[in-house]
């Protein structure tokens, strides 16, 4: 069995290969540092042959797959049900976890901060699973959902057609609002409306930033669903759940409200 050491390394036993020799006898120019063992007698040795492992993978000692060589952002060699294996499927999948990705941290600031503001008695709003059926006064339900899906269904629209031929939304007039963003490559717009800070100017020289912002969006969506789990069990908010947790930490515990909420 394969084994990490440390990030750098993969220790990997040779079983097949021994070495068998008369050690009682040091060997020229060369200091014995085994035991002695009586004389005509012999001791086995194994030998360990350590290699350099290229890549961290997300469990330790595997092989990624082939098609993930590491020259992805985040690219850790996860990919169990083979479905990045079509090269251009794997390309679309990118895109996919990017959106996803940056919805959820999306998603999660937007619940703790409304749910702080709620909490607290700053704004009287109501709690986020039960945000969409407040009624607004300034326009309908069937208005509202009328207009955010033109809006979204125009967005994404473009975006698959970046996708399919980059650079492309970026030619012809809309409102004289292309140069605002700028396109960087598909997934990576920019431009001084969504990369405000030019912390990307060169997109092909920004891994870091690339990695950080996946590494930050995977941790968004496992926060989404704990935060979904946490609502169906608890009906309540999560600034809710971390104060009654706060008011009495040995007692109110996940383990606790699991365990009442089965009973």
């Amino acid at each position: 069995m394969a084994l990490v050491v440390g990030r750098g390394f993969l220790v990997q036993p040779c079983s097949s290969s021994f070495i068998c020799k008369n050690i009682y006898k040091p060997l020229s120019g060369v200091t014995n540092t085994f035991w002695p063992t009586r004389p005509g007698t012999t001791r086995c040795l194994t030998r360990t042959v350590v290699r350099a492992q290229l890549r961290p993978t997300w469990l330790p000692g595997l092989d990624p797959p082939p098609y993930l060589d590491g020259s992805l952002p985040g690219d850790f060699g996860f990919d169990p049900l083979g479905l990045g294996e079509d090269p251009e499927s794997l390309k679309w999948y990118v895109q996919a976890e990017l959106v996803h990705s940056r919805f959820a941290m999306l998603g999660v600031a937007g619940i703790l901060l409304t749910d702080l503001l709620r909490v607290t008695g700053i704004s009287n709003i109501p709690v986020w699973y039960e945000a969409g059926a407040v009624k607004f006064k300034f326009a309908n339900t069937g208005t509202l959902f009328i207009v955010q899906l033109i809006l979204m269904g125009f967005v994404e629209t473009k975006r698959y057609m970046d996708f399919v031929s980059p650079g492309s939304q970026a030619e012809g007039p809309f409102f004289g609002i292309e140069a605002a963003f700028e396109g960087l490559e598909p997934g990576y717009p920019g431009g001084p409306l969504l990369n405000p800070l030019g912390l990307a100017k060169d997109i092909t020289k920004s891994r870091d930033w690339k990695l950080k912002e996946i590494k930050n969006g995977r941790l968004a969506m496992v926060a989404m669903l704990g935060i979904f789990v946490q609502a169906s069990v608890t009906h309540v908010g999560p600034i809710d759940n971390l104060v009654e947790h706060l008011s009495n930490p040995w007692h109110k515990t996940i383990v606790q409200t699991l365990a009442n909420s089965g009973s």
